[in-house]
């Protein structure tokens, strides 16, 4: 009985994709500490999506800022894959967040001066892969999130579905375990919102992908697995 207790213990360990404990940032604000995050985590296992609700201010941006490796915490334990991240040097987070993580956020934040196959080939290339092999990877991309028929227009010449369509192919570029989501509708009109919140889980659980997403719409919240919320500074699971 303990071996089989410890094989199920390893199993659902190797699951975990994101392990977050105590985590803590304070910042310096006209030379007072500014508490942002004040503890507590959770787990977030592969083919998982969790929603992260709270008021404006609660400290969302922040923590999504330090579990996507974008900013450091001031404390705590972050686990990728159960590799400690909170103490890599720069160079070693690039690669983990080029890597391992993809990013979509409220604004597509494409690159203006290239078109949409462009767009998503460029990351897939700058982990030295042939442009040939990245951009059949982009256009395969493009066309699981519909936009195919614009491969070679420009951000400017697409409508903001399409652009965060793009952007969703581009998150997706390097096959991350876990991806980022900061109101990844909020600036799409309603149908358009749900056309592409639709097409964003339905690309996560084909691809066996964890997601973490940012919301303040309760019905799109709704659809996670779970939902955790920041109180008082606190990382909590809402039961």
């Amino acid at each position: 009985m303990a071996n089989i207790l410890k094989s199920l213990s390893k199993i659902s360990s190797d699951n975990i994709v994101l392990s977050v404990r105590d985590l803590k940032k304070t910042f310096m604000e006209g030379g007072q500490p500014l508490h942002i995050l004040r503890g507590g985590g959770f787990d977030l296992h592969r083919g998982e999506i969790v929603a992260l609700v709270g008021p404006s201010g609660c400290g969302k941006s922040t923590f999504l800022q330090c579990v996507g490796l974008l900013d450091k915490p001031t404390s705590g334990s972050i686990l990728l894959n159960g590799i400690p991240v909170q103490k890599m040097d720069e160079e070693t987070r690039t690669k983990m967040r080029r890597n391992k993580i993809g990013f979509v956020y409220q604004r597509h934040n494409l690159l203006s001066d290239f078109t949409a196959l462009e767009n998503v080939a460029l990351p897939i290339m700058s982990t030295g892969v042939s442009e040939a092999l990245a951009n059949a990877r982009a256009l395969q991309l493009l066309r699981a999130t519909s936009v195919s028929h614009r491969v070679s227009h420009y951000p400017g010449e697409m409508s903001g579905g399409e652009q965060q369509r793009t952007a969703v192919a581009r998150a997706l570029a390097n096959k991350p375990d876990i991806l980022f989501a900061d109101e990844p509708t909020g600036s799409l009109d309603p149908e358009h919102a749900v056309s592409v919140f639709e097409m964003l889980l339905d690309l996560v659980k084909k691809n066996k992908m964890a997601m973490l997403f940012v919301t303040h719409d309760m019905n799109l919240a709704s659809r996670a697995d779970r939902r955790i919320t920041i109180k008082n500074g606190i990382i909590e699971e809402i039961k």
